[in-house]
């Protein structure tokens, strides 16, 4: 650990190094903003690495649902003794289009739309958006659909209030109640089909749809459309030394935990990766880590071994592992230092944090790692010479935030937060250190054949 930035013991050689891993980590970012997109990504990349859906080969992975992938790969330790495992989850703030949300208004066509997970509505008012999804056909047919990522796609937005007629409706509200979750709807279009009297813009609209993606009005009921930021991840800083971009909570930590798993070969301890979905919304439903996936996938890899797969060897394998929970931090702010207590906060450039319990208040909802465990976990580090701090987010009583760790910590492994330091975080521009996506890598890799 060390109380400065890391970029001051780094060679040019090594600068070099961490430029050229985070080009890789900002085409993951274009390439996956939503839940379905990272599964896809991950999915192809492990294939591409000597991952096969045979649960008798040495590496395997499986996706479920199209939502949550796991990767495993086998040690030359029995695995009574326990995995390696790291997790992170791959959906992030968004909108999501309502399931009958297109309607027509002063001339305007507009979607309704239903904020997920922890936002400040007022981030994603009058800035670029696109609508990533599915809809799926009562015949079964799945329709892919991206709009507003192409240089000639149009984009979307969100009207905002002009300062001049703001003053009683806005301004004089508190900031979280100033922008209305029912107002966060999306200007769609303005041209009228030609022949038709009432709602003739929705109807142009839905005959658009139609004609080409072959979608009608009721088949946004069976769809999960997402309005996500339209641009792309760009270097921020005249140096170029940070990346601005959408998703990067948790996203940064998979693409980590992915490079990391595709690297590791013959571990003594079986490791395994886990990039889950649904942590921003509490970890609900069948694609979270409350699910019972990881146990039917790790039944899958005992009859692959011809073990027989049984629920008291899944649940001595899982007690016996141990687990870094891949998310992310929040940096000291540096215009709102207030709400951190410096001594305990995390800075942007010092590496990969550490985060011995999570919470907010006295601890509350949080996954509170032994000292033991800490003491393991740095030890890995120091002897591979991670650059790493610890942190804590923010002041005890100025707020808090949960992961995933107490879901895995139920099962009696030990694991302990492990993952970059965001500033903005979930904004629709996070902005991240590339020292600190690159040592967070290096940290997952060490973890992984230690």
């Amino acid at each position: 650990m060390i109380k400065e930035s890391g970029w001051k013991i780094k060679s040019k050689e090594e600068i070099h190094d961490i430029y050229q891993f985070c080009e890789g980590y900002k085409r993951f970012l274009d390439a996956a903003k939503t839940e379905r997109e990272a599964a896809r990504f991950i999915e192809g990349y492990l294939a591409g690495q000597r991952f096969s859906q045979n649960a008798a080969d040495e590496r395997v992975f499986r996706v479920h649902k199209g939502k949550e992938v796991l990767a495993f790969v086998r040690g030359t330790k029995g695995l009574a003794e326990g995995m390696n495992i790291i997790v992170a989850h791959i959906d992030a703030p968004r909108l999501d289009l309502k399931q009958s949300p297109l309607y027509e208004d002063v001339d305007l066509g507009l979607l309704r739309t239903h904020y997920y997970g922890g936002i400040k509505k007022y981030h994603w008012v009058a800035i670029p958006l696109a609508i990533h999804g599915v809809v799926v056909k009562t015949d079964g047919r799945v329709i892919d659909i991206v709009i507003g990522e192409k240089e000639d796609d149009p984009v979307f937005i969100i009207d905002d209030l002009l300062p001049h007629l703001s003053r009683k409706t806005q301004d004089e509200k508190t900031l979280s109640n100033a922008i209305d979750g029912e107002k966060l709807c999306l200007l769609f279009g303005s041209l009228h089909l030609v022949g038709e009297e009432k709602e003739s813009i929705k109807r142009g609209i839905l005959k658009l749809l139609y004609d080409q993606y072959d979608i009608a009005e009721d088949d946004f009921i069976s769809a999960e459309l997402e309005v996500v930021p339209a641009f792309k991840a760009r270097d921020v800083g005249i140096d170029r030394s940070m990346i601005g971009a959408y998703g990067q909570d948790d996203r940064v930590c998979a693409y980590a935990i992915l490079e990391a798993i595709a690297r590791t070969a013959r571990p003594e301890r079986s490791c395994l990766a886990i990039f889950v979905d649904k942590e921003e919304i509490g970890s609900e439903g069948n694609t979270s880590m409350k699910s019972n996936v990881l146990q039917i996938f790790l039944y899958d890899i005992l009859e692959g071994m011809k073990i027989k797969a049984d629920e008291v060897l899944v649940r001595r394998m899982l007690f016996s592992s141990k687990a870094l929970s891949g998310d992310v931090n929040g940096a000291l702010n540096p215009t709102y230092q207030e709400v951190h207590e410096k001594q305990n906060a995390c800075f942007l450039g010092r590496g990969v944090s550490i985060s011995k319990y999570t919470g907010h208040g006295g601890k509350s909802g949080a996954s509170d790692a032994h000292a033991e465990y800490v003491g393991e976990i740095r030890r890995i580090f120091s002897k591979e010479k991670i650059i790493w701090q610890a942190g804590e987010l923010g002041k005890i009583d100025e707020g808090g935030g949960g992961t995933v760790a107490k879901y895995l910590a139920e099962y009696g492994m030990d694991i302990i937060d492990c993952g970059p330091a965001l500033l903005t975080m979930h904004s629709p521009f996070e902005i991240s250190s590339k020292l600190d996506v690159y040592e967070t890598f290096r940290a997952f890799s060490a973890f992984f054949k230690s």
